[in-house]
């Protein structure tokens, strides 16, 4: 019996969609996040990733409770929806790239979801401290962190593009 492989697609229909799946995984990650935010500190700590998202641009200054929370929300937002875009077009561009990953349902997730760890490893512990937002590492749990890149992002982008662009050659 023989495997069918998917054909190779577009690179645009790859980059396409890596902008739609980041998008979307980066609306689950960020929901999870203010989510633990709140039950880990309080539902006053709810809006806290975004603050820290904002710190990137407006400096450490949009983490305390008295920088106004529609500059330091609204910053964040975009910063963080710009990120989750980028790495999913970067992940979508890989995966385009890569055979097995193209080809393989399970391959494509797993590699999403260690593609979302790395991001997390790579942004809180090499670029973070060198670029002074010492408040990524020091101030989140490593556990939230971990299942929020890996999976409310690296997964959830690795299960949208394999029903989307994995699969658009296939109707051809």
């Amino acid at each position: 019996m023989a495997t069918m492989t998917r054909p190779r697609t577009d690179t645009g229909v790859w980059v396409k969609h890596g902008v739609i799946g980041g998008i979307i995984a980066g609306v689950v990650f960020a929901m999870f996040e203010m989510i633990m935010a709140a039950v880990l500190m309080g539902t006053g700590a709810f809006f806290m990733p975004l603050r820290m998202i904002g710190a990137i641009v407006l400096g450490q200054q949009a983490l305390a409770p008295t920088y106004p929370l529609v500059t330091a929300g609204a910053v964040g937002i975009i910063l963080h929806m710009m990120f989750a875009i980028v790495f999913g077009v970067v992940f979508a561009l890989i995966a385009s790239a890569v055979p097995p990953l193209r080809e393989s349902s399970g391959a494509l997730v797993v590699a999403a979801s260690v593609f979302g760890l790395l991001l997390w490893v790579v942004n809180f512990y090499v670029i973070a401290p060198a670029a002074g937002w010492v408040w990524f590492p020091q101030q989140s749990s490593a556990v939230v962190q971990f299942v929020a890149h890996t999976f409310m992002y690296g997964t959830v982008l690795g299960l949208y593009l394999d029903r989307t662009a994995a699969r658009a050659g296939m109707e051809d």
